[in-house]
């Protein structure tokens, strides 16, 4: 007889999902509300990060501006481009605040990318003024590289809309800003380059350049992120699936699906010596009869909420329940020099874990609870059988068949806790050291072992 652990292929339905989520625009109903939630978390982060760098931007530039010659000579008490800054800052401020209060809706977002780079296309304007120069003196402000900063930042959130918004605005404000300096001077209008570069002249061509760069760096930018965008779904739902896989499997064999370099296919295995853990409950069919279901999950929840951390405590991989059974291997997924120690160490800490379960029963008034355990140790075989559509990874071995007949023979002589001497030898070669004294017992027959065994006891 062999015992075969199943595990799903996971990755092929991860990848259908991610395809109709993505081709839907992850905003749909369809999308789980969980990959959802992660999703707006990651922008929420995006926008805190959009805003802190917002105003570590304002406040570098009104920096530079500070150290920067004056030459105004107005009647104002305040210079327009310090009123600009002042404004700028106050609303990066805002922003940030806005940030950390919580997520913000879609049309408040929207609104804070129009003012601020309203914002920043008026500071651009009132150059001109805090310089005393005709209005084409403001278009050949270097300033305008922060429009290209302020779009690449909508970036962060992973939102096209955002970006489109934000390249979309500036393209209108740099158009607005053109046209206010042709229709103020139309003298100014110019179509020679070296006059244009040296005077405060204006080049249709030069400022239709900058509006059409714009819209390509928003185009470009967009596309990149529509990209990024599938890829982060895609990271997310993997981690959402590796996180499940590790719930229904065990995390060695969720790793080994979800980190393989190529996909899982059937007919591969790994010969390797490993030592397998039978545990079960004492007299659990008959206790089965007579429970409600409910009650009767209830007991296996309570059972097993305490033997999978005292297992995986020390190194065990809970490969399968059946029933009221558990299953665990060592060194099988992964290998190990010390699986069988782990494997006795993991044996005394259920035996431990059963005998609180148990007194905790008495003292609440319900019946006690006793625990049969044996582990067996041998080469076994691991890998992947099936077809493409439906794998299992199956555990194939002597010693998987010897751990269970082991665990039934705990009840014919009495103990709770049964190797095979071989097994408890090489434990102790290992570094493993009983917490009791055991006792060895020479000659034993057991139903379907061919010839007597030296047993050793753990626990009675």
């Amino acid at each position: 007889m062999t015992v075969t652990v199943k595990q799903n292929q996971a990755r092929g339905p991860v990848r259908r999902l991610v395809a109709r989520w993505a081709s839907a625009g992850m905003t749909g109903d369809n999308v789980p509300s969980r990959i959802r939630a992660v999703i707006e978390q990651q922008q929420d982060d995006s926008e805190r990060l959009t805003a802190w760098i917002q105003l570590g931007i304002v406040l570098f530039f009104a920096a530079l501006y500070s150290v920067a010659p004056k030459t105004y000579t107005g009647n104002l008490m305040y210079p327009p481009v310090t009123m600009a800054l002042a404004g700028f800052v106050a609303a990066a401020a805002f922003r940030l605040i806005v940030a950390h209060r919580g997520r913000a809706p879609g049309w408040f977002v929207g609104g804070l990318i129009v003012a601020d780079m309203t914002l920043l296309l008026l500071l651009i304007w009132s150059f001109h003024i805090q310089y005393e120069q005709p209005p084409a003196f403001s278009l050949k402000a270097p300033t305008l590289l922060y429009v290209f900063i302020f779009i690449a930042l909508r970036a962060l959130r992973f939102e096209v809309r955002y970006v489109v918004l934000a390249g979309c605005t500036a393209a209108i404000g740099w158009m607005v800003l053109a046209s206010w300096a042709v229709f103020a001077d139309p003298g100014m209008v110019t179509r020679d380059y070296v006059h244009y570069l040296t005077a405060n002249a204006v080049l249709i061509g030069a400022e239709i350049d900058k509006i059409i760069t714009i819209l390509v760096v928003t185009a470009v930018l967009s596309l990149a992120l529509a990209r990024a965008r599938r890829l982060l779904v895609q990271s997310v739902v993997e981690a959402a699936a590796a996180r499940d896989l590790s719930r229904f499997f065990a995390p060695e064999t969720a790793d080994r699906i979800t980190g393989a370099e190529h996909q899982v296919r059937p007919g591969h295995g790994e010969a390797r010596e490993a030592s397998i853990l039978t545990v079960d409950i004492r007299g659990f069919t008959q206790l089965a009869k007579s429970l409600p279901p409910s009650d009767l999950i209830g007991v296996l929840v309570e059972y097993q909420s305490r033997m999978i951390p005292a297992i995986q405590r020390h190194g065990g991989s809970i490969d399968k329940f059946l029933g009221d059974g558990i299953l665990a291997t060592f060194g099988a997924a992964i290998p190990s020099d010390t699986h069988a120690a782990d494997a006795l160490r993991a044996l005394e800490a259920v035996i431990e874990a059963g005998d609180a379960w148990s007194q905790s029963r008495v003292e609440a008034g319900t019946e006690p609870m006793v625990l049969g355990s044996a582990v067996a140790t041998g080469r076994v075989v691991f890998g992947a059988v099936g077809d493409e559509s439906r794998l299992e990874y199956t555990v194939i071995g002597d010693a998987v068949n010897l751990a269970a007949k082991l665990e039934k023979h705990n009840k014919a002589i009495g103990a709770r806790a049964l190797v095979v001497s071989e097994t408890y030898d090489l434990a102790v070669s290992q570094g493993y050291r009983p917490a009791n004294r055991p006792q060895r017992i020479s000659g034993v027959e057991i139903v379907g072992v061919e010839g007597p065994v030296e047993l050793v006891v753990l626990a009675r």
